[in-house]
């Protein structure tokens, strides 16, 4: 019998890290010089499902899915976990937090679900802080939104957008003070402080802020790389175009949108 796929993936990795007759790049791999990949990976998948390439997707779940593989042979070599435990592991997690699929619970909607879910994850805490599982390895917006969703299930929460505008012209108002008499230490805080505030409004609009963000740069790419197009076909450069120039450009762009 033919072994299953992913069984063949495991024999892989694990004979790309034979210290015989590996490969001498993974071979002197650690967790730590993975776990970047690991990150990349996962970004690209996201980015292929925004861009609905189905193709990409596969591919790049398939990259995704070596990671795990990857770290769990690291381990097994140390004799802490391999890929079985990995699976087994979450498999039991899946199976405890939807006691509504798996047990006697019964849940009617996403809501149900969502206070099912945090009440079992609250149940295996040894800590019992409200902003307890929030790892500080995500992104910087990410993290935000993630704290202030924690801290809002306790009620500490604005009590409309409106609020969290104000909010933010008072740090816009402290960064310009900022700006005239502070140092750049004070100027990272001021500037923080807009960020955090910006990820709470994203929260509350139901927006994730990574995702505005990601679309945003997508969108400025795409207009300042149609400005150097119509330069070129104005037979010009637009490094020796002006400011003025660049923003009739800008407009140009903006309106064939």
């Amino acid at each position: 019998m033919s072994k299953h796929p992913i069984e063949k993936l495991i024999e892989v990795m694990s004979a790309l890290r034979d210290p015989e007759n590996g490969c001498p790049w993974d071979i002197e791999q650690n967790f730590k010089t993975i776990a970047p990949y690991t990150i990349e990976e996962a970004y690209e998948v996201a980015d292929a499902i925004e861009r609905k390439n189905m193709k990409d997707l596969c591919e790049e779940l398939g990259d995704l899915l070596l990671q795990p593989i990857y770290h769990a042979q690291m381990a097994s070599e140390e004799n802490i976990f391999d890929i079985y435990d990995v699976i087994q592991s979450v498999t039991d997690k899946m199976i405890y937090r939807h006691p509504h699929v798996f047990g006697n619970q019964s849940a009617n909607s996403p809501e149900d679900v969502n206070k099912i879910w945090d009440e079992r994850k609250n149940l295996e805490k040894e800590n019992k802080s409200a902003l307890d599982g929030v790892t500080k390895a995500l992104p910087a917006l990410l993290r935000a939104k993630k704290l202030q969703k924690k801290a809002a299930k306790v009620g500490f929460e604005w009590d409309k957008l409106d609020d969290v505008l104000d909010k933010l012209e008072e740090e816009i108002a402290e960064m310009r003070e900022a700006i005239k008499t502070g140092t750049i230490e004070e100027k990272t805080d001021e500037l923080g402080d807009i960020l955090f505030v910006i990820a709470n409004f994203a929260r509350m609009l139901g927006v994730n802020p990574e995702t505005a963000l990601r679309q945003c740069n997508d969108k400025f790419e795409k207009r300042f790389r149609g400005m150097e197009k119509d330069f070129e076909v104005q037979n010009k450069c637009i490094n020796d175009a002006s400011l003025d120039q660049m923003k009739q450009m800008w407009q140009m762009q903006k309106s064939k949108e």
